[in-house]
């Protein structure tokens, strides 16, 4: 009965499909006539299980009869009732950079917005957006790539001045490859215009998507910024403003959320309750009020960091000055995520009054304070691992043993981009060699402490260890500023799936043999707290999670 339903939903749709049952991974291809562009639709079945129906993109014929088979093409997904993931496929997680600007004056906001996206390109490589709001009408301009590649100097002069703008820079993981993702996003409804910038991952964008759509809701695209979006215009149309909208809208999205919105005549900034992404504000000398991911990004645009948004807080920027919302302040317990100081946000910036390069360095001296090997050199892998590296070396001197000098062991290249948030493992893969070259005269010879961010599939740090092997490194001692990882994040860090994870599946002796070190050591887990002053922090992709709570958050919710 299940399979019938699933048949007569693909014929209808003419997609190709890839099935996987409820209680086995045995699969059945059904292959029908070419498919659609972009389509995505829930199904409840004999409720045993949740079926989604997708398609990423359109594919040529050629394509569609390449080596990888319809597989590429669409999929149906089973989830069982408990929402746990049957099938191996990751869906949209996200990682992004957000900015926004509100002035009082007609201005060059596009070209503030083109310098914020810049500093926040870290954040995200797959594509990028600006929206221009020109008194009350906006313009906008979205596409696949780096901002300079987006954002050349003839689509630049397209964009009129204006008082308001939002930017996006997005990070495009397996599957989420496609303009209709984009941001940021817009929206025209009966009150007016919208245009929203996300940064997160709800945990509930499942069963807000399923009611929206059973509403008669149509989606163009298979990120949850839409579902934000909906939510967000519905409670419009009922609310006297737009700040009153998003204050009951919030009340329903569960998760992480950092948001940069725009209305006609309006800027607004909300942080989820328990503050899981970064978001905070600055100003200009010239009175610009501009919102960011980072305090760099900021800086970028001679803005001064004014403060950090508090998690649950909406702040409004208008022509009547700046006002703070805290009507969701404290309805949650605060949770950053540890992972920002670790890996994601630029050392130079400053996160909930923690500067990021700070976070790092107590993290290397904690590694060499339980550290028990000599060595005659420290040497980060950029980006992540040079603070660390420093903090090691300088814990080391202070320890007033045995001096273990900081060096320079690499070079990078920086016109390549992180492997971490490369799409696809192939590109991980590849990317390595080309981006980083080791410094054989700082190397040969020597044992090394070789100090990187994290651990989380075990390719790229194999290759990295190879480079300095073959520099002629005596030995290689890996040292991790970070807990192993020991489930995927659901709110929206792209770590792989637990079957991805090499920590879930290897000891720490056995993974040191996997990648070739000499020895291995990891951060300790009840070290976190230190590298940011406190214990509100987000630690679930480095423990056991119990099965409660990976029922509940399921990654890959479409």
């Amino acid at each position: 009965m299940i399979l019938q339903s699933v048949i007569d939903m693909a014929s209808a749709l003419r997609m190709p499909v890839v099935m996987e049952g409820v209680e086995t991974r045995e699969q059945v291809e059904l292959l029908t006539a070419m498919g659609c562009s972009m389509f995505q639709g829930f199904l409840l079945l004999q409720n045993r299980c949740r079926c989604t129906i997708f398609e990423e993109e359109y594919f040529s014929p050629e394509k569609r009869r390449g080596k990888d088979g319809p597989s590429d093409i669409g999929r149906v997904l089973f989830q069982n009732k408990k929402g746990k993931q049957m099938s191996d496929f990751q869906g949209i997680h996200e990682e992004c950079g957000v900015f926004g600007l509100f002035s009082n004056n007609q201005t060059d906001v596009a070209r503030m917005a083109y310098y914020g996206l810049y500093a926040l390109q870290h954040r995200g490589q797959e594509s990028c957006g600006i929206v221009v709001n020109h008194d009350g009408l906006f313009y906008s301009h979205k596409d696949l790539g780096l901002v300079s590649e987006v954002f050349v100097p003839e689509t630049m002069q397209k964009l009129p001045q204006g008082k308001i703008a939002v930017a996006h820079c997005r990070y495009g993981t397996t599957g989420g490859t496609n303009r209709a993702n984009c941001q940021p996003l817009e929206v025209n409804h009966i009150k007016g215009k919208l245009a929203l910038a996300h940064n997160g991952n709800l945990s509930n964008a499942f069963e807000l998507r399923q009611r929206l759509e059973m509403g008669g809701a149509i989606f163009h695209s298979t990120s949850d910024t839409e579902t934000i979006a909906y939510i967000v215009t519905q409670k419009r149309i009922h609310s006297a403003s737009i700040e009153e909208a998003v204050l009951e809208a919030m009340k329903e999205l569960e998760g992480a959320y950092s948001l940069v919105m725009m209305s006609p005549t309006k800027l607004l900034a909300a942080r989820d309750p328990h503050g899981f992404r970064p978001l905070c504000y600055g100003r200009t000398e010239d009175g610009v009020y501009v919102v960011a991911s980072e305090s760099c990004a900021l800086q970028s645009v001679g803005a001064k960091l004014v403060r950090d948004i508090e998690p649950g807080e909406l702040v409004l920027f208008s022509d009547q000055g700046v006002q703070s919302l805290k009507q969701q302040v404290g309805t949650k317990e605060r949770t950053n995520c540890i992972f920002e100081y670790i890996y994601f946000a630029r050392p130079d910036s400053v996160l909930d009054g923690i500067s990021v390069h700070a976070a790092r360095k107590r993290a290397g001296a904690v590694l060499y304070e339980r550290d028990t090997y000599d060595a005659d050199a420290v040497i980060g892998v950029p980006d992540s691992g040079l603070d660390a590296a420093m903090g090691y070396s300088e814990a080391a001197s202070r320890a007033g043993k045995k001096q273990i000098p900081y060096s320079l062991g690499f070079i990078k290249n920086k016109y390549i981009g992180r492997t971490f948030i490369s799409p696809g493992q192939d590109n991980r893969v590849s990317q390595v060699h080309i981006k980083l070259n080791p410094i054989e005269e700082e190397v040969r010879g020597k044992r090394i402490i070789l100090v990187d961010d994290s651990i989380v599939r075990g390719t790229t740090c194999a290759q990295i260890v190879k480079l300095l092997r073959d520099a002629g490194a005596k030995e290689i001692h890996m040292r991790i500023s970070s807990p192993p990882f020991m489930n995927p994040c659901y709110y929206g860090t792209d770590v792989d799936s637990r079957e991805n994870l090499i920590a879930c599946k290897h000891s720490v002796e056995e993974i040191a043999e996997i990648i070739g070190a000499d020895s291995l050591m990891y951060l300790p887990l009840e070290a976190l707290p230190v590298l940011c002053g406190h214990d509100q922090i987000c630690t679930a992709c480095f423990r056991e999670v119990s099965d409660q709570d990976s029922d509940r958050y399921q990654k890959g919710s479409f």
